[in-house]
């Protein structure tokens, strides 16, 4: 068992403080009465050391970060308003002698547990919501908002900028004297390029950076093996460093390629539209809809596949907790054929789906389902016009295959104004049949039902919670730099919220089962 450094015992006078003080009906007493922080321990005791110097108990390290999510605290203010306020003093169990950790511990604990013992925390919370008995499998919601970085949006010119003063200050304590003469030579390009276009001072720039990143390399090939560890993490940064470079220069050359490099400091972070553009991350969430308790999260680029991580949310959710989901609600994101098939297939996780379908756009002519496609074999297939006429003639499409068929097929066909846009043509009709037609028609047939308009009244939720996740606990600006680190900004941010959901649930059932006349621990032993 991990030996953690031993505090004041609690003594008389603290036990009559506390209870003169803190109310029975605090919040905070309501948190520990419904919610054992104890069966955390495990996953944060994996993270340490069981020699050496004893560190600062873990569990108590996670009730500080919980006392700064749910207050929108700072590191430094959370440790601050301990130290005179009596209802945090009861709640992490310190005397009125013992000293609270440096503000520093904050980070260093957030480091050491790490995203993924971060991520068992978060479930642990999951399990005990389903072992009161609060959370059903009958429905996921899911939906994403964005979350700002503290980088803000740059021009192209300080995006090179920003790499560059960050591979020099990654290489200076290796070559110190190269850095200082690079210093040099950069202030004499800026003297040289006064004159020129933007363009001209930018191209130069980014040559100037191509330059260094490959001389640097050559340095950093000489460099001698070192298994000291503050070398091995310098040594990453710059490699890291030298990587970023590398991306900025395949973005700079080819203009239209996708996920471009946003920013420098924040190198995670990209663009992406979520009402407005903006420059930061998604926050993607599932949560139960019978109990409002958020059951899976994840933090994605801004321009992140947010419908291909509803399958990833779920996944995760069902291996972890040992359940089997029914159904699930995304908005419209989640119309999208891949996505819809792995959420549906019958052998994986077959959910019934609820997204809204696009707008039918209305045609004069014939669309592609009445066309009838027939497979003779794995490479050929036959497609069927409604006059009767076939095709095999065919290339593949983005997402499935492009049937054309001759011009003399259609040229005395009786159909052809309702079948060309352009009857005037001498080319024939062309077909694009969907690999995931089926998918897309029966995404389409449920929204006809009174099942759909059920369902989509309940994803009003989901939203709801997000907006309570971004503005009531801070969760709409990252507070830290690189995605990583926002997951862990959201798992405990999502781990306050998820807190504060059974906390009020548990509440309003036991008040329910005194006024019923029913024996309350009975009932929650039950569950």
């Amino acid at each position: 068992m991990l030996k953690i450094q031993q505090t004041t015992p609690l003594t008389e006078l603290d036990h009559l403080v506390f209870s003169r003080i803190v109310p029975q009906d605090h919040y905070l007493r309501q948190v520990v009465s419904h919610v054992d922080f104890e069966c955390f321990r495990p996953p944060l005791d994996e993270a340490y050391s069981h020699s050496g110097r004893p560190p600062i108990d873990p569990v108590r390290m996670l009730k500080i970060h919980f006392l700064g999510f749910h207050y929108k605290l700072s590191d430094r203010r959370v440790m601050v308003r301990a130290q005179t306020d009596i209802a945090f003093r009861w709640f992490l169990q310190l005397s009125m002698k013992d000293m609270l950790p440096n503000h520093t511990s904050d980070t260093y604990f957030r480091q050491r547990i790490g995203e993924e013992r971060f991520e068992k925390v978060f479930q642990a919370v999951v399990t005990q919501a389903r072992e009161h008995g609060l959370v059903k499998d009958r429905l996921r919601i899911k939906d994403a908002t964005h979350i700002h970085t503290t980088a803000a949006d740059v021009t192209a010119m300080m995006l090179v900028a920003q790499v560059r003063n960050r591979l020099l200050h990654a290489a200076k304590p290796f070559f110190a004297q190269w850095v200082a003469e690079q210093h040099t030579a950069l202030e004499t390009l800026r003297q040289t390029t006064l004159e020129f276009s933007d363009d001209q001072r930018l191209t130069s720039r980014v040559e100037f950076l191509r330059d260094i990143a490959t001389q640097l390399r050559k340095r950093v090939a000489d460099l001698p093996e070192d298994a000291e560890p503050n070398r091995l993490a310098m040594r990453k940064r710059l490699n890291n460093a030298l990587a970023l470079v590398d991306k900025l220069l395949v973005d700079h050359w080819d203009p239209k390629a996708g996920d471009r490099l946003a920013s420098g400091v924040d190198p995670d972070a990209r663009k992406g539209k979520h009402g407005g553009f903006f420059t930061g991350y998604l926050l993607d969430i599932a949560i139960d809809s019978d109990s409002e308790i958020i059951t899976g999260i994840n933090v994605l680029p801004a321009n992140g596949a947010e419908a291909a991580d509803a399958v990833t949310l779920i996944e995760k959710e069902e291996k972890v907790q040992g359940n089997d989901v029914e159904g699930l609600s995304i908005d419209g994101a989640g119309f999208n054929g891949p996505v819809l098939r792995e959420l549906t297939d019958p052998n994986g996780l077959n959910l019934d789906v609820t997204v809204p379908p696009p707008e039918r756009q209305s045609r004069m002519t014939f669309g592609p389902e009445r066309f009838t496609l027939t497979v003779i074999d794995r490479d050929v297939s036959e497609l069927a016009c409604p006059n009767g006429q076939t095709t095999r003639k065919r290339n593949i499409h983005k997402h499935g295959d492009r049937y054309e068929f001759a011009a003399s097929q259609c040229s005395k066909c009786p159909l052809r104004k309702e079948c060309l846009e352009k009857p005037e043509s001498k080319r024939g009709r062309t077909v694009i049949k969907n690999d995931y037609e089926v998918e897309y028609e029966r995404v389409k047939l449920k929204a006809t039902t009174p099942q759909y308009a059920v369902v989509r009244r309940e994803h009003g939720k989901v939203e709801r919670k997000l907006g309570e996740l971004a503005r009531h606990h801070g969760n709409r600006l990252a507070r830290y730099r690189g995605i990583v680190k926002t997951l862990v900004q959201s798992l405990l941010t999502a781990l306050v919220v998820n807190v504060k959901r059974i906390v009020k649930l548990m509440g309003a059932k036991n008040w329910e089962m005194a006024n019923s006349g029913q024996p309350v621990r009975a009932e929650l032993a039950a569950g």
